[in-house]
């Protein structure tokens, strides 16, 4: 009989700025948890604070959108941080992040199509159009 090991695989780079940071956001995440925000709440939250930031990106207003996405980014963090601090962490959870992830990356890359359409500026648009089709 043929037994097959278990292959190791390197650390990804998000899995070594996690475990950098494991300090600030097991603080922050026992910090919503103890507000009874659940995992997921803060996955939604996460993907509207995106919206929002997309809309001004939209509007050319791109350092309130970009603070913004930069902001709500930290929550994509925290969900799977709560989930783990909770005991939570699960398929379901990890589905409904993941999907939340695309749709963020959908609407800031829409809305930076549009302010660079508006604007006229093919170049800039080609290169949201190739950005988006490599994410």
């Amino acid at each position: 009989m043929e037994y097959i090991r278990e292959q190791k695989t390197a650390p990804t780079f998000t899995d070594r700025m996690r475990a950098r940071f494991k300090g600030i956001l097991d603080f922050w995440g026992n910090f919503f948890n103890r507000l009874g925000l659940t995992p997921n709440t803060m996955t939604y939250l996460g993907l509207i604070g995106n919206i929002i930031g997309a809309v001004f990106i939209a509007q050319g207003q791109m350092t309130i959108g970009g603070i913004l996405v930069l902001i709500t980014g930290a929550f994509d963090a925290l969900d799977g941080t709560m989930a783990r601090l909770r005991g939570m962490a699960g398929q379901f959870g990890a589905f409904v992040d993941s999907v939340a992830d695309r749709y963020s990356e959908l609407v800031i890359f829409a809305g930076l199509l549009y302010y660079f359409h508006t604007q006229g500026d093919s170049r800039s648009t080609l290169l949201v159009y190739a950005a988006a089709g490599g994410s």
